[in-house]
């Protein structure tokens, strides 16, 4: 089965670009859905089951998203799919803080810069296989000078509305694993991802040897970060060792 794309996109020559950029970083059979404003990526997305996918049919895998359209803002379309479960990319000319940080606290799992050359984009893109952020290279660096130095005296993050990086890994804090409910545990799936993360296998890698898409090891990841409440592959590893999960 392909993998689903959406590429949300009002300039024709920047979406075939980016079309141009996903094809080549994947292995993977790729279905692109093109969208020049918000209403058709709404459209497009209520065919896949709504905000939430869930609704029993084939969800987008990858949303890339710009964030200024005709009809309003990308940011919109992030905050409305914080519980999609795709992974959301932000493609864009804007690389300072007053668009970097909303968009990231809106749900955005990478922030790429339009400006880049075609193969830094596949390389940014192709991190998603290996568990990475995918981020331009001054976004990268942007996001280490914030946290290096820019925090006040109180921790916080000038204007950004994160306390720390930890907290800017991750925007909700769901319950210590401890105290979960049994509904938020981890599934048989999950604890077999987290058993290969712990050894140190790629995304790409664990997907051969369970014999699943890599895009489903990213959801499985994903959702393994949330009920550990942890942000990277180490903390999950250090907590799945110390509560006997793998």
């Amino acid at each position: 089965m392909a993998v689903k794309v959406l590429i949300l996109e009002d300039n024709p020559v920047a979406r075939a670009f980016l079309c141009r950029v996903v094809r080549e970083s994947f292995s993977d059979t790729i279905a692109i859905t093109e969208a020049g404003d918000l209403e058709t990526a709404r459209s497009q997305i209520s065919l896949t089951g709504g905000a939430s996918g869930l609704h029993g049919v084939d969800p987008f895998k990858l949303i890339m998203v710009d964030l200024e359209l005709p009809d309003g803002n990308g940011m919109e379309l992030l905050a409305e799919l914080t519980h999609y479960p795709a992974t959301k990319i932000v493609t864009t000319l804007y690389s300072d803080d007053d668009h970097l940080f909303p968009a990231l606290q809106r749900g955005a799992d990478g922030y790429l810069l339009k400006e880049d050359r075609f193969e830094v984009l596949v390389e940014e893109l192709q991190k998603i296989v290996r568990g990475q952020p995918p981020l331009s290279p001054a976004i990268a660096r942007r996001l280490l000078t914030h946290f290096r130095q820019g925090g006040r005296a109180d921790g916080r993050a000038p204007d950004s509305g994160f306390t720390t990086p930890q907290e800017f890994a991750t925007t909700s804090s769901p319950v210590p694993i401890g105290k979960v409910p049994e509904h938020e545990r981890l599934t048989p799936r999950e604890s077999e991802v987290l058993t290969y993360l712990s050894k140190g296998f790629t995304i790409k890698e664990i997907a051969s040897l369970m014999g699943i898409k890599w895009f489903t090891v990213n959801d499985h990841i994903k959702s393994i970060y949330k009920k550990l409440n942890v942000s990277s592959r180490a903390e999950a590893a250090v907590l799945a060792t110390k509560q006997g999960l793998v």
